[in-house]
């Protein structure tokens, strides 16, 4: 209606009246919106779809999961298929074998969770002690003394284990909806059957959308996959190398390892801070050194050598947009937004860019730098050549300047 409004307003006289009075018919002036506008209710609609998500975070982070699940599994499915075991068996096949691994991950969680909290009351001297020195050093730095209490109450073991109940317990939350994720990762997995066929009606009139999609599942499942597995890599070795070390609840900050894998510049640090700190309780300056040595190393060789050399061209994201889109989908969704970040902003561009011919020069801006590398070699070259250039023609100084004179 404003829209109506605003192009009435904007027509001239012959756009409003033809000149034979009416009675002859004119092709409709579209009179197109100023860039700013755009901008703007662009801006306003992404606003209102990301309110509407956080509002419905309960269904649509489970129906994600089970959407990025059922992409994972579908290749099982199909290999089942082309070796003669009927579709139905293999669906139900790759089904259950989702379903068993959600079930085995949230059963160690859980008993992990449990030792935890019987844990920590026997290092409650050692934590009340610790907090105690925290509170004296804020008190020496100018701090009052009721600001540093507010700061080492935090510390408390209650407090410590509601803290880690919430941010674990979010996790497993979304896989303890075992109901909606078991029903959709079915509904999907039997629609997908039919996904071949659609896509090869779609793709007369959506060719550039059918391509996205498509790249889109090749991504997530080589994302999902490679990450999971090297996941698991490094939980075990990190649970094993706190065993060696004797540092208290090994196998929790192992599992915990595991779920920060999938989180973006930000997970290692989530991860490696409670082992350092019951190493640091249990062992003494010593132990902690050497978790920090040993967390260090096996994210350095997992997720900075390993995992981008397997992944390859799957993600190309910008570590800058990676790591917005971690806070961003958590705050969003919820903690599962964090594990789901790079899954959700694929798909994001994957509708509003890859599936837009005419916007695929912006693919650069989001980290997709193939050939972003060759122009910024390119460049660099030209410039030390320019800056070598002006150096020649400047004239002499100091010393040469003087030497060159008759």
């Amino acid at each position: 209606m404003a829209l109506g409004w605003w192009r009435r307003k904007h027509a001239s006289a012959s756009d409003i009246e033809p000149a034979d009075g009416g009675t002859a018919s004119r092709a409709p002036v579209s009179v197109a919106l100023p860039r700013a506008a755009v901008i703007l209710l662009g801006f306003a609609g992404a606003v209102v779809v990301m309110f509407g998500l956080a509002a419905a975070r309960s269904v649509v982070a489970p129906a994600f999961l089970a959407l990025v699940l059922t992409i994972c599994v579908h290749p099982v499915r199909i290999g089942l298929v082309r070796r003669g075991v009927p579709v139905g068996l293999a669906t139900g096949a790759a089904i259950v074998a989702v379903f068993a691994l959600l079930a085995g991950f949230v059963a160690t969680l859980v008993f992990a969770l449990a030792q935890f909290t019987t844990l920590l009351p026997e290092y409650a001297p050692q934590i009340q002690a610790a907090g105690a020195d925290l509170s004296d050093a804020l008190e020496s730095l100018g701090i009052g003394a009721q600001q540093a209490q507010t700061i080492v109450d935090g510390l408390e073991p209650s407090r410590i284990i509601d803290v880690v109940g919430t941010v674990l317990g979010g996790v497993a939350g979304i896989t303890f909806s075992l109901v909606v994720i078991l029903t959709l990762l079915i509904l999907m997995a039997m629609d997908g059957t039919y996904g071949p066929a659609i896509l090869a009606q779609m793709r007369p009139r959506r060719p550039a959308l059918v391509d996205a999609l498509v790249l889109y599942t090749r991504n997530v499942r080589r994302y999902m996959v490679v990450t999971t597995g090297l996941g698991v890599a490094q939980g075990v070795l990190n649970w094993i190398a706190l065993l060696i070390l004797q540092v208290p609840g090994a196998l929790l900050w192992g599992v915990l390892s595991f779920i920060c894998s999938f989180i973006p510049n930000i997970g290692y640090f989530i991860a490696i801070v409670p082992p350092l700190v019951f190493g640091l309780l249990s062992g003494g300056w010593p132990v902690f050194i050497a978790v920090l040595l040993v967390y260090g190393v096996v994210n350095a060789v997992v997720q900075s050598i390993v995992q981008p050399k397997v992944v390859g061209g799957a993600v190309r994201l910008s570590e800058t947009i990676t790591f917005v889109s971690v806070l961003f989908w958590a705050l969003v969704v919820g903690p599962i937004g964090a594990v789901l970040a790079v899954p959700l902003t694929l798909l994001v561009r994957a509708v509003l860019l890859d599936a837009d011919p005419s916007l695929a020069w912006w693919r650069p801006a989001t980290g997709d730098v193939e050939e972003t590398k060759g122009i910024a070699a390119e460049l660099s070259a030209r410039a030390r050549a320019e800056a070598k250039a002006d150096r020649a023609a400047r004239p002499p100084r100091g010393r040469a300047a003087r030497a060159s004179r008759p």
